[in-house]
């Protein structure tokens, strides 16, 4: 799978941009603050159907306009697919596939795999627990369209169990019928989610491991592992165990919404005791873990968006991922650099087919 055309309008700096693209190796080249990013996060909300830096809409809109238009050409499975996905000031955001529009937008995450690597990815360490789920969620959704379903059903649930406590407190009441249907309902939800994550996980760490291991050409204890309430006791009885808590502070606090990922070196926090070396060789293996997961699952290879790569690593690790595509391990590749020379050093020395846009 590859993106063969992008067509920009009013989205963030650009009144109007086309671009066609290499099926390997596109290099954004430029000074910080012409777009090159830009550039990555039109591609990303092609796939996601929204920004990776700038989740509200209404800011991914040029100033002084009313809308953007996004619009991508890409070749999968042998079939041109088209992805249009605009959004207009007062309205609803839309994206269409050939033309047809999606009636719910978690309907189109999977069909165009994508990993994204940036200096942003920082908040994974240095962020709250929410940050890491929405990460682990990402890369089971992109395989797995019935976890993103149940995922939608629990959060929902969650809203109106939290509402009902809201309206019991307000209203100087208490209906233990009612919030056992919602409890049964979070169980029944939240199990299956916990039993996904479980198993993700367990497939995820060594490939996460090796990659670090490539990358920091260290030997490194690292480990990543998954803190849950559900791993001890059954989410049925931890919701009635702290239903007395719940009623005080008004939302429900236990339950897979709480869940966490622990990042570790040499048995400590990477966030206190890693370097920043070390750091950034943890999140680049995070990343390509992803990248080798969703592969693995998807049957796809993902889209590898490098944005700033340099920024976090040496010229060396770049060439040395980049080199990766000769073994055909990668499809298309994106990279944003503000030096040419530099990112064209790295891109020459392989065999593949490169193409480099100055902005």
């Amino acid at each position: 799978m590859f993106l063969k055309h992008l067509s920009l309008v009013n989205y963030k700096n650009f009144d109007s941009k086309k671009l066609e693209f290499d099926p390997v190796i596109n290099c954004l080249v430029g000074d910080n603050g012409v777009g090159k990013t830009n550039i990555l996060d039109a591609i990303y909300h092609l796939s996601f159907g929204k920004s990776y830096f700038n989740p509200v809409s209404t800011q991914n809109i040029k100033h002084q306009t009313d809308f953007f238009v996004i619009e991508g050409e890409f070749e999968k499975d042998e079939r041109t697919e088209k992805i249009l996905c605009s959004f207009k000031r007062g309205m609803k955001k839309v994206i269409k596939r050939n033309g047809k529009a999606y009636e719910k937008f978690s309907e189109h995450i999977g069909f165009l795999p994508l990993v994204i690597i940036s200096p942003s990815d920082r908040d994974l360490i240095i962020e709250g627990s929410d940050t890491r789920r929405k990460f682990m969620d990402g890369v089971i959704s992109q395989s797995d369209k019935a976890y993103l379903q149940t995922l939608i059903k629990y959060n929902k649930v969650l809203v109106q169990r939290n509402s009902l406590l809201k309206y019991f407190v307000a209203n100087n009441t208490f209906d233990s019928n009612t919030l056992t249907i919602y409890n049964e309902q979070l169980h029944t939800l939240g199990t299956e989610i916990h039993k996904k994550r479980v198993s993700f996980i367990t497939s995820f760490t060594p490939i996460f491991k090796e990659q670090y291991a490539h990358i920091s050409e260290k030997e490194e204890e690292i480990m990543l592992s998954y803190e849950s309430q559900l791993l001890d006791k059954e989410l049925i009885q931890l919701l009635e165990e702290t239903v007395d808590k719940d009623r005080a502070i008004q939302y429900t606090s236990t339950g897979i919404h709480k869940d966490d990922l622990n990042f570790t070196i040499g048995g400590h926090p990477i966030k206190k005791f890693g370097s920043q070396g070390q750091q950034k060789s943890f999140l680049i293996a995070l990343k390509l873990a992803q990248f080798h997961f969703i592969k693995e699952q998807a049957k796809t290879t993902p889209i590898l968006l490098l944005d700033d790569i340099f920024d976090k690593l040496d010229e060396k690790r770049v060439s040395q991922i980049v080199a990766l595509v000769d073994n055909d391990n990668f499809g298309q590749i994106f990279i944003s650099d503000t030096h040419a020379e530099r990112t064209e050093n790295v891109v020459k020395n392989i065999r593949q087919s490169y193409k480099i846009f100055t902005l």
